[in-house]
């Protein structure tokens, strides 16, 4: 490495000041800004919530006299141990658990007196924090709206956010002579230029992926279309089950997530297993589409496409819907079902809510208290933009998808690797204002799809009970967005044969685990107890992807394998993947 002399670090100091400028203009320039969380928030009920927080406070003291004397007594303990490494006494230190936590696994974070004492101290305080805002009784929806407020305030006031307490950042900068500092302002203004009114971190090498050549690659082709959908229809290998599988992927995100680059697509290995597969493309809404609502994607993005592969032959499908895309496949059945339509023979749920009673930490920004906001502002323009629902589950998870990038890309100056999944992440997709507030009120807020025929599609009263078709439904340990014990809440609403697998991992990571992976291990069992915890006690543990427990199920679901049908000779609209998903 060559030495950075005085005049470099003079010249470097020079161009943060140029890029410093230009940001300032940039953001003087943008008039739009994004709402904070709170701004979500009705503000009679915030004045309310800080109401009842000062009154809990003067009438009952005692409620937080132990957790201030707790936290008094680690900072007097941890300002002990610290004098005493100081001076080479022995410490009462015991060991660090937040050694795990990525954000401290610079060494500096333990052998340094100086940064072992800012991280410990923001640790306690944290809990502090944590433990006090624990202690306030409010409704469900203030709960949940303050401790998410809390968690995000927390997150962003770690050390390691900030230059001067982030041992890797000071050491970067020395190094370097600060041009870290140059290049990450660099990088922050270009994000700031590609965001519009809306910044995003950029968490993936954008220029590397393009839709067609390295995403989305399995061959297929566009054989219908509507102004909501495109059906793809992928070629097939000479012999297939006789029972294709219609799949319908999440609209709140494009569908590629199911094939992603080779190692990683799920549509690639349903085809190489001897599957015929279909798939419903969804079109990236603007305000024209505003009015469309949720019996639409009903008609639209299922009934139709599935209309079309009838005439094709095929008299059954095997169903799978993955998050929002489940639902509707729910709804679907119960729609067949009271039309005496047998033309779904299995369903599969993939990390997908019908019971909403626990919406995960996602309900704190969609809720009774939020939801007239959110009308208001998906109705000014039509459509909801995909960027801020995108943002709000990146907040979820704001250390991992927000904070981590703001220090590799802004601080340490690098630029983040190319990653299929992240990349997917970022290439939101809008929602119909129509559809998208249907589905809040009725499903989020007041959950009546698990109610019997307390909402009707297409002159239908749905309920969730009359489904009797065998069903597999998939939940994710660590998923934020539908936990599991609420996907399996679920699963006990269908009639039927059931069964139930969890996995490991996340919303996406842990339905995008390749079957060559052993990554990660998953759970199943067909006997559906009342008590989740139950279910988990008695489930069988398989080592390896719940793909290769999913072939078994599906396979046995799906008939004889027959030859495939005439591929070259179906009447193509274009190859896939099709215009909507770009």
């Amino acid at each position: 490495m060559s030495k950075i002399s005085g005049d470099d670090v003079i010249e470097n100091i020079k161009k943060a000041g140029i890029y410093y400028q230009e940001i300032i203009m940039q953001l003087a320039q943008n008039k739009s800004l994004p709402p904070m969380p709170s701004d979500l928030y009705d503000a009679d009920k915030s004045t309310e919530i800080a109401s009842k927080l000062f009154e809990q406070i003067f009438e009952h003291p005692e409620k937080f006299t132990d957790i201030n004397l707790e936290y008094i007594h680690n900072l007097q303990k941890l300002i002990a141990d610290s004098v005493a490494k100081f001076t080479g006494k022995k410490s009462d230190d015991q060991q660090d658990l937040s050694f795990t936590d990525k954000r401290f696994r610079d060494p500096a974070w333990q052998q340094s007196i100086y940064f072992a004492f800012i991280k410990k101290y923001y640790v306690i305080s944290a809990d502090w924090i944590k433990k006090t805002v624990g202690q306030y009784e409010l409704d469900n929806d203030g709960k949940r709206f303050l401790e998410f407020i809390t968690s995000q305030f927390i997150d962003a006031l770690s050390p390691s956010n900030f230059a001067f307490s982030n041992p890797e950042v000071i050491r970067e900068s020395l190094e370097s002579g600060m041009s870290n500092i140059v290049k990450g302002m660099e990088n922050f203004l270009l994000d700031i230029k590609k965001s519009g009114s809306l910044l995003t971190i950029s968490t993936t090498d954008k220029s590397y992926f393009k839709i067609g050549k390295n995403l989305a690659t399995t061959k297929g082709m566009v054989i219908f279309q509507n102004d909501l959908i495109q059906l793809i229809c992928y070629a097939p290998k000479k012999k297939v089950h006789s029972i294709p599988i219609f799949i319908l992927p999440p609209w709140i995100n494009k569908y590629y997530i199911l094939d992603l680059s080779e190692e990683n697509s799920l549509i690639k290995w349903l085809v190489e297993n001897n599957f015929q597969v279909f798939l419903v493309s969804w079109v990236n809404p603007t305000k024209e589409l505003a009015d469309k609502d949720f019996e639409d994607y009903l008609h639209q993005g299922v009934i139709e496409p599935l209309e079309h592969i009838q005439k094709l032959g095929f008299e059954k499908v095997n169903a799978a819907g993955y998050c929002i895309g489940g639902t509707l496949l729910a709804i679907a059945l119960s729609y067949y079902k009271a039309h005496n339509s047998n033309i779904i023979n299995s369903a599969t749920f993939l990390t997908t809510l019908v019971d909403f009673s626990t919406p995960g930490e996602i309900g704190a920004l969609i809720n009774k208290s939020t939801i007239g906001y959110i009308e208001n502002k998906v109705s000014e323009v039509g459509y909801l933009d995909g960027q801020y629902l995108s943002n709000s589950f990146s907040l979820i998870r704001a250390n991992d998808l927000v904070w981590s990038y703001f220090v590799n890309n802004y601080l340490l100056g690098k630029s983040p690797v190319a990653f299929d999944i992240l990349y997917w992440n970022s290439d939101s997709t809008n929602l119909p204002a129509k559809m998208y507030i249907y589905y809040l009120k009725n499903m989020y807020i007041d959950n009546l799809l698990k109610n019997p025929e307390c909402i009707e599609m297409l002159g239908v009263k749905i309920n969730l009970s009359h489904i009797d078709v065998p069903s597999f439904s998939l939940a994710a340990k660590s998923d934020h967005i539908a936990l599991w014990k609420s996907v399996y809440e679920g699963v006990k609403l269908f009639g039927g044969e059931r069964t139930f697998c969890l996995t490991e991992a996340g919303h996406v990571a842990g339905v995008i685990n390749p079957a060559t992976s052993n990554k990660y291990s998953h759970m199943m069992s067909s006997n559906i107890l009342d008590d989740p915890d139950k279910w988990l006690e008695s489930a069988k543990i398989h080592n390896g992807s719940w793909w290769n427990s999913w072939n078994k199920w599906l396979s046995a679901n799906s008939g004889k394998l027959i030859k495939s049908i005439d591929y070259n000779s179906l009447p193509m609209i274009e190859p896939a993947p099709g215009s909507y998903v770009k």
